[in-house]
């Protein structure tokens, strides 16, 4: 076993552990502020996990997946940023 897929291995234990603890923020947040962030940090967390394995599976689809997951909750977020602020999403 070599050095990289033991660091692969920590690497997507400690991203799953992050999604387990925004996942628990996101349904325990006190204030919407908090839901918001914990989504937002959700996403980058699926995006890392995503790269890890695709590096460990060695299959470049899953770097395009996670462009994908990333540009989503890119706008989720900036939607949902913005209906908090004004109420509405589109002017």
């Amino acid at each position: 076993m070599s050095i990289l897929q033991i660091a692969l291995g920590i690497g997507i234990g400690a991203v799953t552990l992050t999604l387990l603890l925004c996942g628990w923020r996101l349904l325990r947040g006190p204030a919407i502020a908090d839901r918001v962030l914990a989504l937002d940090t959700l996403y980058l967390s699926l995006v890392a996990l995503v790269v890890l394995l695709g590096l460990r599976w060695q299959t470049p689809l899953l770097f395009e997946a996670a462009l994908i997951v990333a540009l989503l909750g890119f706008v989720g977020t900036v939607a949902l940023a913005r209906y908090l602020s004004r109420g509405d999403v589109v002017e």
